[in-house]
C-alpha cells in the first residue's frame, strides 16, 4: 500500500505528526555532517528535513514519486520539486552529492533497482541517508500512521540490501521509541520514552536511519535493463495506428482494382 501526498502532509499537520518529525530530525542531526554548498535531493515526502537541512546547500530538489503524488514546494520562489519514477531519475551520471529517503524506499517496486540508480547519480564522494521503518517496531504495526504501510526493514536487511547496490553502511540511528498513539496523555510523555528507548530497547525504534557511502573499488557489471512500465502518449489513442494502418492498405487495394 502507498502513501498518498494528501495523506502524509495530513499525518504531519497533527500532533503525534509533529512529534515524529522532531524524533526523525534528532536521528538525522546525530549522523549528519554539514556540507556547504552541496547538491541534496529528497526522495519521497523529505520537506519538513529539506528545510531544515538544506540551508546550506548550493541547491535543493524534491522528487516525489510518482505512485505518491507530488506539491508545490517552496511556497515561494521557484518551484523545487519534482514528479519522477524512482528507477529513471531525471538527472545525469555523478551528479549530486547527497540524497535523502523518507517514505520512499519501503514503497518501491524495486528496492535494489532503486538504490542502483541513485548510486548512478551521486558524486564519487556522494552519501544516501535513509530512513524506513523498523521491522521490529511497533510504528510498522499500525495503519493510521505512514510507517504503517509498505515493507519495513531491519538492520540485517538494509545492510546486504545496500552491499548488493555497492554502498558501504557509515552510520547508524534510529528515532520513534514512543507509541503511535494520538491520546494526548501518551505523547505528553514521548520525551522520556524517546530517551529511555535510545537507551535501553534501541533495536525497537519505529524507524531506522543509515547513513551509506557510495562504493567505487568494486566493479559494477553494464547491464541493459528494459523498463517495466509502457508509457502511452496522451494524444494517441490506443488502436488509432493499427486502425490507420488498415485503412490505407484497404485504400491501396481499390486504387489497384480501379486501374486493372
Amino acid at each position: 500500500m502507498h502513501s498518498d501526498i494528501v495523506d502524509l502532509r495530513s499525518f504531519y499537520s497533527t500532533t503525534l505528526g509533529r512529534l515524529a518529525e522532531r524524533a526523525i530530525t534528532m536521528a538525522l542531526s546525530s549522523i549528519w555532517a554539514s556540507v556547504p554548498n552541496e547538491r541534496l535531493v529528497g526522495l519521497g515526502y523529505t520537506l519538513p528535513w529539506l528545510e531544515r537541512f538544506g540551508t546550506d546547500a548550493e541547491r535543493v530538489f524534491a522528487f516525489m514519486p510518482a505512485t505518491q503524488g507530488a506539491v508545490v514546494w517552496p511556497a515561494t520562489g521557484p518551484t523545487a520539486t519534482a514528479l519522477v519514477f524512482d528507477e529513471e531519475l531525471p538527472l545525469v551520471d555523478s551528479c549530486i552529492d547527497r540524497m535523502l529517503l523518507v517514505h520512499s524506499l519501503e514503497h518501491v517496486e524495486n528496492p535494489r533497482e532503486t538504490l542502483n540508480e541513485i548510486w548512478r547519480v551521486l558524486s564519487p564522494a556522494g552519501r544516501v541517508v535513509i530512513v524506513v521503518p523498523n521491522r521490529r517496531g511497533v510504528w510498522a504495526r499500525f495503519e493510521h500512521t505512514p510507517f504503517g504501510n509498505g515493507r519495513p526493514f531491519s538492520r540485517g536487511q538494509l545492510t546486504e540490501l545496500l552491499r548488493e547496490a555497492n554502498f558501504t553502511p557509515a552510520a547508524w540511528s534510529d528515532a520513534l521509541f514512543f507509541p503511535p498513539s494520538p491520546r494526548r496523555f501518551m505523547m505528553q510523555f514521548h520525551n522520556v520514552l524517546e530517551r529511555a528507548g535510545r537507551r535501553f530497547w534501541p533495536i525497537f525504534s519505529g524507524v531506522i536511519v543509515v547513513e551509506a557511502q557510495k562504493r567505487l573499488y568494486q566493479g559494477v557489471p553494464v547491464a541493459q535493463r528494459a523498463s517495466r512500465r509502457v508509457f502511452v502518449p496522451v494524444f494517441s489513442p490506443q488502436g488509432a495506428t493499427r486502425l490507420g494502418r488498415k485503412t490505407t492498405e484497404a485504400m491501396s487495394r481499390t486504387r489497384q482494382m480501379t486501374r486493372s
